[in-house]
């Protein structure tokens, strides 16, 4: 018996937590081009500063290991660590194009905020659907991103009255809260919709959101494959993968 007929829940779920880029919103690949163009231009700097050989940011590869649903300063260093570039943290006043961990992350930020504007923001139908049905059903819903950018995604892709709570990069910055892979910002969702972590569902698109699900010991981990990593999902946590959320739910 499911608590929500139809919804692929199990019965003892009473709240869903959904990230947002990626599931809800098509803004993942935004942000994989945003980085992209970042990268690439900071790298190819550097090569001819440096001389050293130029090899760019793959949109995919390097943007699912090192990027994708890690805070700004998180992603930043990480991809940097692979490519065996050591920079300064910075301090937030940096201005976009500093060579540091903030620098570097405000300029993305900035392509990213142009590209939103330039090209707007779609949600997933499907995924629109299945919140609102969760919603019907009595089942608590939050959306918990890594993004500083959350809330003006969700307005401009007019769903940002779908969910109770919001778990963002701002409400990390303010809580210090410590970002994906660890559960942290999953688990204080839980705390303030008040369940327990075995009674709320996580969904996810991102390896290390899917990680911090398993890690969390989440009642259920959602992996949503946008991009055909649907093993490598399964392998770092997920329960159960779909390509879209509509999919949990029964066609009848």
């Amino acid at each position: 018996m499911s608590t929500a007929p139809g919804l692929g829940l199990p019965e003892r779920i009473r709240a869903c937590l959904f990230d947002l880029d990626g599931v809800m919103t098509g803004t993942a690949t935004i942000h994989a081009a945003a980085w992209k163009e970042m990268f690439d231009a900071y790298l190819k700097a550097r090569s001819d500063t440096n001389g050293e050989a130029f090899t760019g940011f793959d949109q995919v590869a390097d943007y699912d290991t090192y990027v994708d649903g890690k805070t700004r300063d998180d992603g930043t260093r990480s991809f940097l660590h692979s490519r065996h570039i050591d920079l300064p943290d910075g301090h937030p006043d940096d201005p976009a194009g500093t060579e540091s961990v903030k620098g570097l992350g405000k300029s993305k930020n900035e392509i990213f905020l142009r590209r939103i504007q330039e090209d707007g923001v779609e949600a997933y139908p499907g995924s629109i659907r299945y919140v609102r049905a969760v919603r019907s059903a009595g089942v608590h819903c939050a959306v918990v991103s890594s993004s500083a950018n959350c809330g003006a995604v969700l307005e401009a892709a007019g769903i940002a009255d779908l969910f109770e709570l919001r778990i963002d990069g701002m409400t990390i910055a303010k809580d210090h809260l410590v970002g994906k892979p660890a559960p942290d910002t999953y688990l204080a969702a839980a705390r303030a919709l008040g369940v327990e972590p075995d009674q709320a569902a996580v969904f996810e698109d991102a390896l290390s959101g899917v990680e911090a699900g398993r890690a969390g010991r989440f009642g259920l981990v959602v992996g949503v494959d946008r991009s055909g990593q649907a093993e490598d999902l399964a392998r770092h946590g997920a329960d159960i993968v779909v390509g879209d959320l509509a999919d949990l739910m029964d066609p009848t």
